[in-house]
């Protein structure tokens, strides 16, 4: 299977690409006494692709916890493209600015097909009257039919979103954050569970959709990591342990030491 992004995203308003789309300065996040994040300095460049990697408890969930919202940092600094300060808005507000998030367990509508899915996700007025008026707009339409191509679930468009096979639920899940456009997308684990096949076009999806949209992707299989072929930051104790190449972060003795030899 290969994918294709056909998608052409051209925006006049765009920020200046010249600032990180994502900037964390000296953060940290204690629960119970325990850091989570211990200072934690992280950038994303537009439209780059990057790893997270690092033992359990290494404060990956908290990370993106921060960036999205639910968690709010003891100290720190969380900037979205250039200046918008993510620390004092709530998830809703943040999700509406263009960051998307996909957890780990794919949450699909079930007892609705594949198309009704992304046809839910469109961004659109959800107020109760909007919704008992809303009619379908060939334009929308389209981009459900540019999405299903992305993420290669054309052929399954009428097929209930509970009849699919685990990696394409993780496909329909990344394909209904893409339905609106964000401009930085979050992933975590997304091989988890798949077939060697699913997860092989999974990396593939996912350098597709970097080609257009800035991604951060938190993994622990390094085969997955390394087809991504994108540069791997580790976390340990909250804190920035190493980053480069796959193979660079494999050789460090740090890495080896607190996550890689175990």
């Amino acid at each position: 299977m290969r994918f294709e992004t056909t998608m052409t995203r051209i925006d006049p308003t765009a920020p200046d690409t010249s600032e990180p789309i994502l900037y964390l300065d000296g953060v940290s996040v204690s629960f119970d006494g325990l850091k989570a994040l211990n200072r934690l300095s992280y950038y994303v460049e537009p439209g780059e692709l990057r790893a997270i990697i690092g033992p359990n408890g290494a404060g990956k969930t908290t990370m993106m916890d921060v960036i999205t919202g639910k968690t709010r940092p003891d100290e720190g600094d969380v900037y979205f493209r250039g200046n918008i300060d993510l620390t004092v808005l709530d998830e809703a507000a943040i999700a509406q600015l263009g960051v998307g998030r996909k957890f780990q367990k794919p949450t699909v509508f079930e007892n609705h097909t594949v198309f009704e899915n992304l046809e839910l996700a469109l961004k659109s007025d959800r107020s109760a009257r909007a919704s008992l008026l809303f009619r379908l707009s060939g334009v929308q339409s389209d981009r459900i039919d540019e999405v299903l191509e992305t993420i290669a679930l054309t052929r399954a468009r009428n097929s209930l979103g509970g009849s699919l096979s685990h990696g394409q639920k993780q496909w329909l899940e990344i394909g209904m954050l893409l339905i609106q456009d964000p401009d930085l997308l979050l992933v975590d684990e997304p091989a988890a569970g798949m077939t060697d096949a699913e997860t092989e076009d999974t990396a593939a999806l996912l350098r597709d959709i970097a080609k257009n949209h800035s991604l951060v992707v938190v993994e622990h299989d390094m085969a997955f990591v390394h087809a991504l072929e994108c540069k791997v930051t580790v976390l340990h104790e909250g804190s920035v342990l190493a980053e480069g190449s796959l193979d660079t972060v494999q050789n460090d003795d740090r890495v080896i030491e607190v996550y890689l030899g175990r």
